[in-house]
């Protein structure tokens, strides 16, 4: 029977979501299932793996029930995940042993002094292209084999979200280069392999990392009879190894060629650029492309709040609003941008450094601190509105700046992509602030959409990544105002500035709170 349609599937670190596309990239239905992160302790994040098999499972069996798409018609799936930390600990039975240690979880702290008094740290990054950060998985599995000595002597693997549900789907055991990369601390960036030194170095053994790694693009496995009557999909279906959801998200858009970068914006910012591999510097996390990638790095850099950031001021303060949007169907957020849009760039004086969970890069600080600088009597809720989505934009030119610092190139313009870029006043605010136009997708259908395309490559119903090209149509940029950029300049500046002056200060913070 011809193969005519593909899957994608993002499992992500709040829900899971799956698309049908057909062969010229029309999505045909979707379906979403949301769940909760497990935070035991403040700074902690974890998750049960089962969690995931079963977001999937769902969305799969219920995507196939609203296209009435025939499975036998499906030419295979793949799956793209949150980057999962320390990744799943299972035994030799390949059950899982604890929750997984996700990204955000930041406990790893004594871990990552010990890494910086041990551990020459221009080796680590000369072989990794990394630093080290609570973030990265490798501290999170030195965590483990610190303080839970009964889960360590059962651990046979670690293994990704995504190559866990891989594995539940078709019993076999692979990780693509970009989980492997993400992982820092013992992957080899220039060889594409665990790092046998780096491995010693940090008495991680090497066992316990997948031996197989593949390509985003490369089959897997298939569908098995007992994961197809789960899902729905024919047993036998081609399951595609797909990758770390930040590029394969760029990947959606169509991002293929050096210089491309893209700001994926929703709760969080990761904003990545592509290139052939030189150039990186250890304020960003650098990792293998999910195309072309045995040539091409991905560069990223995130800022741990965005959108929560919005968030965050809705809740709090936005009661008026949420009556509103309860009384007469208008969201409170466009209420809230209706009110700031009245501030003038700048918010009159306001600054906010939006470290309101610590920061990823490039500042690295778990200790960092959510900060409103300027405040007078003259200043209104919609001031502070205001200078929080200008704070926003600030994280992402800082990094966008340390890119460059280290002498990546960048394209003239940004894309953007994720749930913040349906704000106009945001998304023009992005644009004056790093002055760059800011290019969004007439549909963004995020990760799973390069997920579909990546399983049209794998299975080969499609001749090559280059097909996104067609699939993916443009909005007009959203250029910079001149006047406001100059103004932002002016912030920026006193942005960079304020978090040096409040570094020592945010520190004791933490100290004091957590006696």
């Amino acid at each position: 029977m011809e193969k005519k349609y593909l899957f994608g599937t993002d499992i992500g670190t709040q829900g899971t979501k799956t698309i049908v596309v057909d062969l010229e990239g029309n999505v045909l239905a979707s379906a979403i299932r949301n769940y909760e992160v497990i935070k035991p302790k403040p700074l902690w994040a974890e998750q049960w793996p089962d969690t995931w098999v079963k977001a999937v499972f769902e969305t799969v069996k219920e995507v196939l029930e609203k296209s009435k798409v025939n499975p036998l018609e499906v030419a295979g799936i793949a799956i793209s995940g949150l980057y999962g930390g320390s990744g799943v600990p299972v035994d030799k039975d390949m059950e899982p042993i604890r929750p997984c240690l996700i990204w955000m979880d930041r406990r790893a702290q004594k871990e990552v002094e010990w890494v910086k008094k041990n551990v020459p740290l221009d080796k680590l990054f000369e072989i990794t292209g990394n630093y080290v950060d609570s973030y990265f998985g490798f501290t999170k599995i030195m965590w483990i084999r610190n303080n839970e000595p009964e889960n360590w002597k059962r651990i046979y693997q670690f293994i990704s979200p995504k190559d866990y549900v891989i594995y539940v789907m078709t019993g076999e055991n692979a990780i693509d280069y970009s989980s492997a990369g993400n992982l820092g601390g013992v992957f080899d960036l220039r060889k594409k392999y665990w790092s046998e030194e780096m491995c010693k170095i940090l008495n991680i053994p090497m066992s316990m990392l997948p031996e197989r790694m593949v390509k985003s693009a490369d089959v897997v496995g298939r569908v098995t009879k007992e994961a197809s009557e789960l899902c729905g999909l024919a047993e036998g279906t081609p399951v595609i190894a797909g990758g770390i959801d930040a590029p394969v998200a760029a990947l959606s858009v169509g991002v293929l060629e050096e210089k491309s970068h893209v700001a994926m914006v929703g709760t969080s910012t990761c904003w990545g650029v592509i290139h052939r591999g030189g150039n990186i510097t250890p304020k960003l996390v650098s990792y293998p492309y999910v195309a072309y990638d045995d040539e091409i790095i991905y560069t990223f850099g995130g800022s741990a709040t965005t959108g929560g950031l919005a968030t965050w001021f809705r809740n709090e303060f936005g009661q008026k609003e949420l009556e509103f949007e309860k009384a007469i169907g208008i969201s409170a957020y466009k209420l809230l941008e209706q009110e700031a849009e009245d501030i003038p760039a700048g918010s009159e004086g306001l600054i906010v450094l939006p470290y309101f969970m610590g920061e990823r890069s490039p500042i690295w600080d778990p200790n960092a601190k959510g900060t409103i600088i300027g405040l007078t009597l003259y200043h209104t809720r919609k001031h502070v509105y205001r200078a929080i989505l200008e704070g926003a934009a600030y994280a992402l030119r800082h990094n966008m700046d340390e890119g460059m610092k280290a002498g990546l190139e960048l394209a003239p313009e940004c894309i953007m992509t994720g749930g913040v870029a349906k704000s106009k006043l945001w998304v023009q605010i992005f644009a004056d602030v790093t002055g760059f136009p800011m290019r969004i997708p007439v549909e963004d259908f995020e990760a799973p959409y390069a997920d579909a395309l990546l399983a049209g490559v794998g299975s080969g119903v499609l001749s090559s990544y280059e097909k996104i090209k067609e699939w993916v149509k443009f909005r007009e940029p959203v250029k910079p105002n001149p006047e406001n950029k100059k103004i932002y300049d002016e912030y920026y500046k006193e942005y960079l500035k304020s978090y040096e002056a409040l570094k020592e200060i945010m520190e004791n913070l933490s100290k004091i709170a957590m006696r």
